[in-house]
């Protein structure tokens, strides 16, 4: 540490105790992340290989599980690797500039996410209910714009507000997590932290909340429209939307008990275990969720393989 005032120490490396005590609990965390990432990795890397060398997927249904895979994937390999190695010792010891890294990349890459998902949603509300003019609405420039606003708009909502007022720490270094997770760091900041939590609460109401107003809108538009349908239509309508579903639940369930619900005593333990997994979960079963439930997807993957 460094002395920055009569009675303050400016914090040059953070140590990260919220599983300090536990040996078993995290020799299995471990081997279950280990696991995990070996999958994500594989899976999410298979798909960005099967919709770029198959022609049959050049559509922006599968244009958009490719940014979700690539996504998933820096999503993974920002946290994962360096909390299997904090797995590995009591008192893992990072550094000031690695763990705001570590924390600004899992904010940047999960509102990233919330966004990805919303545009997917309305990319199956236009192939449901205007599947004659679906390929026309969605063309490569749309797709192309679409995306891009996804990762620039999480950009500057996240990474450009931190770099622009930094956070500054001083005295206690402890972080009670197994990484630098956003809220456990954020309670270390020795500053007056008034508007930062008025701006976090508008950047989660517009990252979390509208997101996902948006998906559950559009389902009861999708909803209505396969009502609609002939029963043929439906069974391939509603497994296709399932899998998106799937994924919604699973993103969103776990980020809102992460950072919507109130924490006291009794939920911090479990807090700790949905915040360290939800960064490995939901990258992991994404590409199993995508390509078990569907069939156009399996089958060029059995091409693809077959080929080589």
């Amino acid at each position: 540490m460094q002395e920055v005032g009569e009675n303050e120490t400016a914090v040059t490396e953070f140590v990260l105790i919220g599983w300090s005590g536990r040996p078993k609990a995290r020799m299995g965390l471990m081997v279950f992340m280990i696991i995990a990432y070996l999958i994500t990795v594989v899976g999410n890397g298979l798909i960005v290989v099967v919709v770029i060398a198959d022609p049959r997927l050049h559509n922006p249904m599968y244009f958009f599980l490719c940014n979700l895979s690539i996504l998933d994937l820096c999503m993974s390999s920002s946290g994962v690797p360096q909390s299997i190695a904090n797995c590995m010792m009591d008192r893992p010891v990072i550094s000031f500039p690695l763990c705001l890294t570590q924390l600004y990349t899992g904010l940047f890459f999960g509102t990233t996410e919330c966004f990805l998902l919303a545009v997917m949603a309305y990319d199956r509300f236009i192939a449901i209910s205007n599947p004659l003019r679906y390929m026309l609405i969605m063309n490569n420039t749309v797709c192309t714009v679409l995306a891009s606003v996804t990762w620039f708009s999480a950009f500057m909502l996240t990474v450009v507000p931190c770099l622009a007022k930094p956070a500054r720490f001083c005295g206690n270094n402890e972080v009670d997590h197994l990484s630098c997770e956003f809220k456990a760091v954020f309670k270390l900041i020795c500053t007056d932290t008034s508007m930062s939590q008025i701006s976090i609460f508008f950047t989660s109401t517009v990252t979390l909340v509208l997101p996902l107003g948006f998906i559950l809108f559009s389902y009861m538009r999708i909803l209505a429209a396969i009502l609609r349908m002939k029963s043929g239509g439906r069974i391939k309508a509603f497994s296709t939307c399932g899998s998106h579903l799937a994924v919604v639940c699973m993103f969103y369930g776990t980020c809102i008990f992460t950072y919507l619900l109130p924490q006291n005593k009794n939920t911090r333990f479990v807090d700790k275990i949905i915040s360290a997994f939800y960064g490995v979960l939901t990258p992991m079963f994404n590409p199993l969720i995508y390509t078990l439930r569907n069939q156009e997807v399996l089958g060029a993957l059995k091409k693809l393989l077959s080929q080589h």
